[in-house]
C-alpha cells in the first residue's frame, strides 16, 4: 500500500512540474501581448494627451491585468516617488519579472526602453515606444512558436518521466 502510493506522489508531482513548465510556455504570448497593449497606451498618454511620465504609468497601470498593472504601478510610483525613472523602471522589472514567463531577451527590450524613456521629445519617446513593441511583436511570434512545440513535450515529459521513475524504483 505504502509503496501504491509513493507511485502516485511521484506520478503527481512528475506530472505537475511537467504542467508547471508548459504553463510557462503558454502563458508567455498572452504576457508580451498584453505588454504591447501596455506600451501603446503609454504612447497614447505621452503623445497625444502629453500626460507627465509618472502619472501616465499610472493610468495605464489602472487599465491593464494585474502582472502589467503591478508593473505600471511601480514603475510609476517609484518616479513619482523621486526616483529617476530608470531607476524606478529597473525597480519594477525586477519585483514583477523576476518570476514571471517572460524570457530574458523580453525584459532587455523593457531594460533598453528604461533607458531611453522620458529624457527626450514626445516624439522620439512615441518613436522609442513603437521600437519596443515591433521588437516585442517578433518575440510574440518566436513564443507562439514555442508554445506549440513545447507546452505538449513538457506536459508529456513530466508525466512519462515519472512513469519511468516508477519503474525503475519498482
Amino acid at each position: 500500500m505504502l509503496k501504491v502510493l509513493g507511485c502516485a506522489a511521484i506520478l503527481f508531482a512528475g506530472s505537475g512540474l511537467g504542467a508547471v513548465v508548459a504553463g510557462l510556455y503558454a502563458r508567455r504570448p498572452a504576457d508580451l501581448r498584453a505588454l504591447q497593449v501596455a506600451l501603446k497606451m503609454l504612447e497614447t498618454e505621452i503623445t497625444y494627451t502629453a500626460t507627465p511620465l509618472a502619472e501616465a504609468l499610472l493610468r495605464v497601470a489602472e487599465r491593464l491585468p494585474h502582472q502589467v498593472a503591478l508593473f505600471f504601478a511601480r514603475a510609476g510610483a517609484g518616479l513619482g516617488a523621486g526616483c529617476t525613472l530608470q531607476e524606478a523602471w529597473e525597480g519594477a522589472l525586477r519585483e514583477c519579472y523576476a518570476q514571471s514567463a517572460l524570457a530574458a531577451r523580453d525584459l532587455a527590450i523593457l531594460r533598453r526602453l528604461g533607458y531611453v524613456l522620458g529624457i527626450s521629445s514626445t516624439g522620439d519617446q512615441s518613436k522609442h515606444l513603437r521600437l519596443a513593441m515591433e521588437q516585442l511583436d517578433l518575440e510574440v511570434k518566436r513564443a507562439e512558436e514555442e508554445a506549440a512545440r513545447y507546452v505538449k513535450l513538457w506536459r508529456s515529459l513530466g508525466f512519462l518521466g515519472s512513469l519511468a521513475l516508477i519503474f525503475t524504483l519498482w
